[in-house]
């Protein structure tokens, strides 16, 4: 069985991808529904397809896309706690897109890599990195090919730095030329990373609704 995207514990996914071959045939417009009778509460799957042969769920895929959730405002929420990092210094966004720009595109990444990989080096592209606010949530999208090891929270570790003043957005040219993980920012929490998109040539796993998942007018709001 192989998974499209790999999660550290404590990492949500919403758009994850699962491919595995199977001895004999059974109803595969029911597997879901048998799946999800069987899984714990906290894990759900969506759909089952067939897929043509030699398609593998990490090896078929063009791009990933990952959200990471901040709740930013002086009070933390309770409920919110679980899917999201509190901070509650105020965040100057227009600060943290300047510092996110110098990343975009082809990169040596190892200054945001928390553990190298064993093979396929360091250097990764990424597609995209937008920044928005929606009330109390600032959501950070990433899109790329592929990521290294926790490459997501230390960039937003670092760009989160920034935002709040104890860095300077022209720093980071420098921290991804010095190669160095320990140039980098802090590692931001696990709870408030999504994996929300894997996308191949005929088929992409978001969500309609991942753009604003969770949304404020639905999500938890609480504060007690």
């Amino acid at each position: 069985m192989t998974a499209a995207g790999r999660t550290d514990a404590g990492v949500h996914a919403v758009g994850q991808v699962v491919s595995f071959t199977a001895h004999d045939r059974f109803p595969i417009d029911r597997l879901a529904i048998a799946l999800n009778s069987a899984l714990p509460g906290d894990l759900s799957a969506r759909d089952a397809v067939v897929a043509p042969p030699g398609f593998s769920a990490r090896l078929s895929a063009l791009e990933r896309a990952y959200t990471y959730l901040v709740w930013n405002r002086p009070e933390p929420s309770a409920p919110a706690r679980r899917w999201s990092h509190f901070d509650y210094r105020p965040l100057d966004l227009d600060a943290m897109r300047a510092g996110a720009e110098p990343l975009l595109g082809r990169h040596d990444f190892v200054s945001f890599c928390g553990v190298e990989p064993d093979f396929g080096g360091t250097v990764r592209t990424l597609n995209a990195l937008e920044i928005e606010r929606d009330g109390a949530l600032v959501r950070l999208h990433f899109r790329g090919q592929g990521f290294l090891h926790r490459m997501v929270r230390i960039i937003t570790g670092t760009l989160l730095e920034i935002g709040s003043g104890r860095r300077d957005a022209a720093e980071m040219p420098g921290i991804l030329a010095a190669c160095d993980r320990r140039s980098a920012g802090l590692t931001a929490p696990p709870q408030g990373l999504f994996l929300v998109e894997v996308r191949y040539p005929d088929f992409n796993s978001r969500p309609a609704d991942a753009r604003s998942f969770p949304s404020l007018s639905a999500g938890p709001q609480g504060s007690s």
